[in-house]
Formats: C-alpha cells, sequence, structure tokens
C-alpha cells in the first residue's frame, strides 16, 4: 500500500490512542488487540490452517452467522478464527462457541499483518459486508489465500468509484470473489472493470429467518402484550426516535408500546421513563401480573430483541435520524410492518420495503402520526402492508446456500 494510506493507519490508531484516555470503547479495542497474538498462540495448533471470518461489528457478525453455522453443520471438524474491530460486537460475541478463537483485528499496520496471517495460517479469509483493509488483503493475494467478501453491497458515492480511488480499486481486485446482494452492485463494480463478481443476494435474510424459526418465549412481555388490541415494538431506537414516538403513545391509550433501546444505561432508562405518561416499567424489574397492568415496557438487557417482534403488530426500527436504521429485517420476517427514520439509503431492503408497501419512512412528528392514525384505523392497511413485509423476506432467503455451494463444492464422484 502508498505510503499515505499507510500513513492514514498509523493516525488512525494514534488517534484511538488518545481517545482511549476518555472513551471506553476506544479502551476495549486497545486492549483486546494487544490480547490478539496471545490468544492466537494459545488457542490455535500452528500446523493447522483455519477458515479466517472478519465481522467489523455485531451487526456483520450475524450476517456472517448462517455460513458459519454452515459450515460448522456440514464440516463439523472445520477450524474457525472470527475477528472483530469494534467492540461491539467482541464483547458481545467473545464467548462464541462454534470457532476456535474470537480475537480483535489489530490495525491494518504491516507488521501486525504478518503476524496475524502468520498465526492464523487460513486457508481461505471471508469478510462479511464491508472491511477493506489494504494491506491486509494485498498479504493474503501475495500468499495466494482464496479471499472473499459476502453480503457486500456498492454504491456510487464510495470511493472505488472516484477518478481518486485507484488504490482502493485496487483492493477489491484482492478478492478471489465477491459476493454482492444485488444486481445494482455487480453493474457499479463492473464499470471499474471489476468482474470476479457473484449476485448471491444476502445472509441477513436467513439470519432473521432462522431466528423467527427458533424465536423465544418471554412470558413477561407476553403477559404485557396479551391483552393489547396493537402493540407497537420500538426496537434499537435513540432519543430522536422516541421523540417522535412517545407524544403519540401518550395521547392513545388503545395502544401499547414496547421499547428497546439501542443503550440503556441509567441515564437513558430515566429519560424514557420520564417520557411516559402512561403506566411503565422497566423489564427486569416486572413480573407476569405487572406487566399485564403497564402501558409501555422498557426493555434494560441484550440479546432479546430480535425475538420480541412477534409480540407487536407493527415495528419502528430506530437509527433513521442518526447514523442510519438497525436491522429491519428483524421486524419484517414476523410479517408486520416496519416504519423507520429517514437515513436508510444504504439499506436496499429499506428501499426494497418502502417502494412495495411493507415499510414506511417518517421524517417529523405529523407524519409518524397520520401513519399510526391509519393504521389504527384501518385493519386492512395493517394486515396488508405486514403481509407484503413479511412475503419479501420469505422471498430473499437462500444466499447462505449459494455462498456455501460455492465455497464448498461437493467432490465429484
Amino acid at each position: 500500500m502508498s505510503f499515505i494510506y499507510n500513513l492514514g493507519i498509523k493516525a488512525y490508531r494514534l488517534g484511538v490512542r488518545l481517545a482511549a484516555k476518555r472513551n471506553h470503547k476506544a479502551l476495549l479495542m486497545l486492549e483486546g488487540q494487544r490480547r490478539t497474538f496471545d490468544v492466537l498462540r494459545q488457542k490455535l495448533n500452528p500446523a493447522h490452517r483455519h477458515i479466517w471470518i472478519h465481522a467489523s461489528s455485531l451487526g456483520e457478525f450475524e450476517q456472517g452467522r448462517p455460513l458459519i453455522e454452515r459450515i460448522k453443520k456440514e464440516n463439523p471438524d472445520a477450524r474457525i478464527v472470527l475477528s472483530f474491530f469494534s467492540p461491539s460486537g467482541y464483547e458481545v460475541r467473545k464467548d462464541y462457541a462454534l470457532v476456535d478463537a474470537v480475537v480483535y483485528l489489530p490495525f491494518d499496520v504491516s507488521a501486525d499483518v504478518k503476524q496475524f496471517i502468520d498465526l492464523v495460517n487460513p486457508s481461505m479469509a471471508i469478510f462479511v459486508k464491508y472491511e477493506f483493509w489494504g494491506n491486509y488483503l494485498h498479504e493474503l493475494k501475495r500468499r495466494q489465500i482464496p479471499t472473499y467478501i459476502i453480503s457486500a453491497i456498492f454504491r456510487e458515492s464510495q470511493i472505488f468509484f472516484k477518478p481518486w480511488g485507484g488504490e482502493f480499486r485496487d483492493m477489491l481486485r484482492c478478492f478471489t470473489r465477491i459476493y454482492v446482494q444485488n444486481e445494482d452492485s455487480r453493474q457499479l463494480l463492473k464499470s471499474i472493470d471489476i468482474h470476479n463478481v457473484e449476485v448471491a443476494g444476502d445472509t441477513r435474510f436467513d439470519r432473521v429467518a432462522d431466528v423467527r424459526a427458533a424465536a423465544k418465549e418471554f412470558p413477561v412481555i407476553a403477559a404485557f402484550a396479551q391483552n393489547s388490541p396493537f402493540t407497537l415494538v420500538m426496537g434499537s431506537s435513540w432519543q430522536p426516535d422516541e421523540d417522535i414516538v412517545m407524544p403519540y403513545f401518550n395521547e392513545h391509550p388503545n395502544m401499547k408500546l414496547i421499547i428497546a433501546p439501542h443503550e440503556f444505561d441509567s441515564a437513558r432508562l430515566s429519560a424514557i421513563m420520564a417520557k411516559s405518561k402512561r403506566r411503565a416499567g422497566l423489564y427486569s424489574k416486572t413480573t407476569e401480573e405487572q406487566a399485564a397492568q403497564l402501558d409501555c415496557l422498557i426493555i434494560d438487557c441484550f440479546g432479546i430483541l430480535s425475538s420480541l417482534y412477534r409480540y407487536g403488530q407493527m415495528a419502528y426500527v430506530g437509527g433513521g435520524f442518526g447514523a442510519g436504521i438497525h436491522n429491519i429485517n428483524e421486524a419484517a420476517v414476523y410479517g408486520i410492518p416496519v416504519v423507520f427514520g429517514p437515513k436508510f439509503g444504504k439499506f436496499a431492503e429499506a428501499l426494497d420495503l418502502i417502494a412495495i408497501g411493507g415499510g414506511h419512512c417518517v421524517r417529523e412528528q405529523q407524519e409518524f402520526n397520520a401513519l399510526m392514525d391509519k393504521m389504527l384505523s384501518t385493519p386492512s392497511a395493517l394486515e396488508t402492508s405486514g403481509n407484503i413485509a413479511g412475503n419479501y423476506i420469505a422471498t430473499h432467503t437462500g444466499a447462505t446456500t449459494r455462498i456455501y455451494r460455492d465455497l464448498f463444492p461437493k467432490p465429484r464422484k
């Protein structure tokens, strides 16, 4: 990689080190990276080769998880190393049982890259959706290690498609194959002479279908929603999302609300409780009998959101007034309409669901109010929109099988 690229990586590393003095996530990343090589030495046999799978964060892990589970199902003896860049992925999945080691990925600095690849000794490398680290990719190519990216999606605004993006276009040429979500991405790559591309779809659809099939029962939440004619499930919410939803909820006693905030420290939980003018309680402190008497239930634990949407007639997925919406497929798979804010442009499923009527974007309070009035007063509209959302998910599954069969073809007899 060029001097400028490597200088940029080192500047980024320095910035994280400075941020770690005040930022807990940055500190977790640095401390985790310092342990990476020791963990690999302790857990891996250097004589064995491993399948290396890298996910930037928790969302990308969930996207790659169906492929990991398929690999282990078909090849129980497969040895897998899972790496994360973000603490939000590593700290939640550091004990993931289907892999031999879970580690933080060291910064893309040449010496660390070579040491990491030496220790992992990959038979193949699989990146999930994003993460284009030039030194890693070029080193994998130099060593002739098959390298793939799955569920990738590309947009014209990305640096690969700019006149000055030559160095980043070279990164794409390091992949043995690029599995993209849609034809638009394939055509964009074709326009810059990248042809090692296959439209395979998005493995997230397979993941949410698996989650729905194995969805857990939560007696407290079931008791809360049991006698409600209309329950809105609000997932991964931030303050601007709650500012849109809560006023309407406060004025409509014929609906209940489940809120699973993206972050739930004591200050956030207190702020949400204060916004509710109706009976509200925290999930961790509520019994089944108490839940039945509440109007608003606030989820104050991790790991259950993907199963919560089953209790709603409609979902609101947060993030659309910030960096971008969270996983709307988790809600749509239950066959309910999905509402979200305006920052959805990077997500093909949001564009698709809006176009066919299963998803709904709201940009301000009055727009949300009008949508809710329609759904509450017209059951047929609610049912139709939900059916569209559910059918959309059902017809987009299968990416995992297509990718797996390509990466692990059956030997010819």
